[in-house]
Parts: structure tokens; C-alpha cells; sequence
């Protein structure tokens, strides 16, 4: 009885697209001239501090979470339509810059699947609605392969990289 509550478990979960592995939609590739993950098409984000000023005043007693500086490779994808549908690359570049533009959420999917949410680093400026550049980079490349540059943040298994060098002039 346990083995088979325990198969009709797996099953369920698998059956519900919980628990897959690897890039979803994988029929949906980046354009010829999107880059691969061996040569990235360009890079987003620049090389900082862990944390830059503004998010170290604004953590809980000036502490903010742990992160790490990383650069990750990986395609640009609009969260919302990845993780509801599997859409990416050059065929869903229309609907995503839209939702991007539209204020949905930012990815990356690295080579083995992994997801990573992508946010401005700069917390008052981003607070403040100052790095509406980075939204444009992000827009302007989604379905693109890219280099992305920032600070890695994980927290009950969710996966973010806050990038820097979009604030507003």
C-alpha cells in the first residue's frame, strides 16, 4: 500500500509538470542570432559590490540577506508566460517583450533548467522606479541567450540574481 501511495504521488507530481527537469518547451529555441549558452549574444549587469549602499540601509539593521557576486549565462524569458506555459525563445519574443513591458516578471533558465528571477540590485532606485533600464536590456533580449551579471540570492528555493547598472542618471 505504502509503494503505491507513494507511485501515485510521483505520478500526480509529474503529471502536473511539478518535479521536470531541464528547459521546458524545448521545441521553442532562441534565434540564430540569439547566442547559445557556450557564446552568450552580450552581457546584462556589471561587476559591484555584493550589495550596493541603498539595499545595505534598507536591510533589517543594515544587514541585508546573504548574497554572492555571480555571473550566470542563460535566455531571457517573461517569468509569467515560462512558468504558466513553457514559452521562450524566438517565437514567443513578441508576447514576452509585452509582458515584460507590462511589469511581469523577469527570468533567466540557465542550460540545465534552472530559473532564476532577475531584478534590479539598487534597492531605493528600484523602489523609486529609477532603473527602468534594466527592464528595457531585459525586454530588448528576451529570447537572447546573454551573460548576466549580479548578486545571487536564494531563499526557500527561490532563485534571484539582482543585477546592477541600471540606475537612471
Amino acid at each position: 500500500m505504502k509503494t503505491t501511495l507513494i507511485a501515485l504521488l510521483a505520478v500526480s507530481t509529474l503529471a502536473f509538470g511539478q518535479g521536470k527537469k531541464g528547459i521546458l518547451q524545448p521545441q521553442m529555441t532562441v534565434a540564430k542570432d540569439g547566442g547559445t549558452y557556450e557564446a552568450p549574444m552580450g552581457k546584462i549587469g556589471e561587476k559591484g559590490e555584493t550589495w550596493t549602499q541603498t539595499s545595505v540601509a534598507a536591510g533589517v539593521d543594515g544587514k541585508p540577506l546573504e548574497g554572492k557576486s555571480e555571473t550566470m549565462v542563460g535566455e531571457i524569458v517573461d517569468l509569467s508566460c515560462y512558468l504558466q506555459l513553457g514559452k521562450h525563445g524566438e517565437k514567443h519574443v513578441a508576447c514576452g517583450k509585452k509582458c515584460i513591458t507590462s511589469g511581469e516578471p523577469i527570468g533567466l533558465v540557465a542550460k540545465s533548467g534552472d530559473i532564476y528571477m532577475l531584478m534590479a540590485e539598487e534597492h531605493d532606485p528600484r523602489r523609486d522606479g529609477q532603473v527602468t533600464g534594466f527592464r528595457k536590456a531585459a525586454a530588448d533580449h528576451i529570447g537572447h541567450i546573454m551573460e548576466v551579471t549580479g548578486t545571487l540570492s536564494t531563499v526557500g528555493g527561490y532563485k534571484a540574481i539582482y543585477v546592477q547598472g541600471y540606475v537612471a542618471k
